[in-house]
C-alpha cells in the first residue's frame, strides 16, 4: 500500500501545482472547487493507508492529513469566490503532498550520492506529469460547462504536460543508464517493463501532447479532452510501471 500513498503524493503535488498555475481570471471557480474535492477524496484514502498501517512502514500521517484539511479549506474558499487564499491553499497542498512523497520514497541505504540526489526529483518528476495531465484533463471537460472560456488556459497546460514529460524523460535515461551500468545487464521481464514503462509513460504521453495541441488548433475541446483521457490511462500506467521497477533498483526509473 505503500505504491498507492506514494502515488496519491505525487498526484495530489502535480495536480495542485497545475491548478494552481492555471490563471483564474479565465477559469470559472467551479473547476478549482470540483477539483480540490478530487483531492480531498485522494488524500483521505491516503490517510486512511496510514492510520492503519497497510503500508507496513512507518508512513506518517500528518501529510494526507494535512493535505485533506487543506482541499477542503481551499473548495470553501472557491466557493466564495476567494481565489487568492485558494490559490495559496493549492500551493500550500502542493508543498505537503511533495513532503510527503519525499518521506513515503526513502532512498537505499546504499544509494551513492548522485542517486540520491535522483531519487529526490523522483517524485518531483512524476508528480507533475501526472497532475499536469490530470489538470488539463479535467480543465478540457469543464468546457462542457464554460464552452465560453478562453483556450489559452487549457493550452498552457497542453504545453505544460509536453515540456514535464520531456523532463521527466531526461530524468528516467539518467537513472536507467546508471542502472544499467551498475548492474550490467537486465532480465527478459526486466526489460518488458521497461518498455512498457517507456512507451506508455513517456513516447505515449509525449504523443498525446503532441495531437492534442494540434487538436485545439482547430479548435476543438471535446477531441482534445478525449485524448487527454488517453493521455491520464498512459501516464498512471507509465507512472505506476516506474515505481514498481524502482522499488527494486539502485535509481529511479
Amino acid at each position: 500500500m505503500l505504491t498507492l500513498a506514494q502515488f496519491i503524493f505525487r498526484l495530489s503535488f502535480g495536480m495542485s501545482l497545475a491548478m494552481a498555475c492555471t490563471p483564474a481570471r479565465l477559469v470559472s471557480s467551479g473547476y478549482y472547487r470540483n477539483n480540490l474535492y478530487v483531492l480531498l477524496g485522494l488524500n483521505v484514502l491516503a490517510s486512511l493507508t496510514a492510520w492503519m498501517g497497510l503500508s507496513q512502514t512507518s508512513l506518517p500521517l500528518w501529510p494526507p492529513l494535512a493535505a485533506a484539511i487543506l482541499s477542503y479549506v481551499g473548495a470553501v474558499f472557491w466557493l466564495y469566490e476567494a481565489p487568492r487564499p485558494g490559490k495559496i491553499a493549492l500551493a500550500a497542498i502542493a508543498a505537503v503532498t511533495l513532503c510527503g512523497a519525499w518521506l513515503a520514497g526513502v532512498p537505499p541505504e546504499s544509494a551513492s550520492p548522485a542517486a540520491s540526489f535522483l531519487w529526490r526529483l523522483d517524485p518531483v518528476g512524476g508528480g507533475l506529469v501526472l497532475g499536469v495531465t490530470m489538470a488539463a484533463m479535467l480543465l478540457g471537460h469543464w468546457y462542457l460547462n464554460a464552452p465560453g472560456m478562453s483556450l489559452k488556459p487549457l493550452m498552457r497546460l497542453v504545453l505544460a504536460m509536453g515540456a514535464v514529460v520531456a523532463l521527466r524523460g531526461a530524468l528516467c535515461a539518467a537513472g536507467l543508464a546508471w542502472e544499467y551500468t551498475s548492474e550490467g545487464s537486465f532480465s527478459l521481464e526486466r526489460w518488458l517493463f521497461l518498455s512498457l514503462r517507456w512507451f506508455s509513460g513517456i513516447v505515449g504521453a509525449a504523443a498525446v501532447a503532441a495531437l492534442t495541441w494540434q487538436t485545439l488548433k482547430i479548435p476543438n475541446t471535446q477531441s482534445a479532452t478525449g485524448m487527454l483521457y488517453v493521455g491520464v490511462i498512459v501516464t498512471f500506467v507509465g507512472e505506476l510501471t516506474s515505481q514498481l521497477l524502482s522499488a527494486e533498483s539502485l535509481f529511479p526509473l
